[in-house]
């Protein structure tokens, strides 16, 4: 188990540099194995040096891309894939380990494309706020928010949409610990709603 200070999506890319030696253990046992570890998000302390407060929410990272720098360093690129929670931590001997189950999306209300083409627009008008103010152009909508790709399902199109937008780390995990995709959107439209009021706050002033 990797913890972090920071609050991985499903489908988010994780560019790390391994220098710490229980990590220099792990991420050499991950590449002898399945090349898989989880990632959660820390609640309380640091990523170093250890003493740190997990979440029991994460996803599975996979590596992809890894380079031996020499002497138990790594730097590497892993993609986050589905959503697990812990069921028991275990000892850190020599490094963060945990059970863990695959969390799928539980059965919730119906999600639609116009639910999140809803959310979008609110991001887009957030957007275009923010650059009138700097008298700057925006990109296109495309490019600010991408687009769904075929055969996603709306859960994870709310993660995607989650990943670009700038919220922050609590927002973050409370769209990851929704249970379903309904829940999601309701956490990603009062985290947004967040930013904005903020983003007004800061524009008055």
């Amino acid at each position: 188990m990797f913890p972090l200070e920071v609050a991985m999506l499903p489908g988010e890319e994780l560019p790390l540099r391994i220098f710490e030696p229980r990590y220099s253990a792990m991420i050499s046992d991950c590449l002898a194995g399945s090349g898989e570890f989880g990632v959660v998000l820390i609640q309380a302390g640091r990523e170093v040096g250890g003493g740190d407060v997990r979440s029991d929410v994460g996803a599975l990272a996979r590596i992809a891309e890894h380079t031996d720098l020499g002497a138990g360093k790594y730097r590497l690129r892993a993609v986050l894939g589905e959503r697990i929670r812990v069921t028991q931590w275990l000892e850190d001997d020599p490094y963060p380990r945990a059970r863990t189950e695959a969390w799928p999306d539980e059965d919730g209300p119906m999600v639609t494309g116009g639910d999140i083409s809803d959310v979008e627009d609110t991001v887009m008008a957030l957007f275009e706020r923010i650059a009138a103010a700097r008298d700057a152009v925006l990109p296109p909508r495309e490019v600010l928010l991408g687009g769904p790709e075929p055969g996603q399902s709306p859960g994870d199109r709310l993660y995607a949409l989650a990943a670009r937008i700038p919220i922050g780390q609590a927002d973050r995990y409370a769209v990851l610990a929704a249970p379903h995709a309904s829940a999601r959107l309701a956490a990603l439209r009062e985290a947004v709603e967040t930013v904005a009021a903020l983003v007004e706050f800061q524009l008055s002033e």
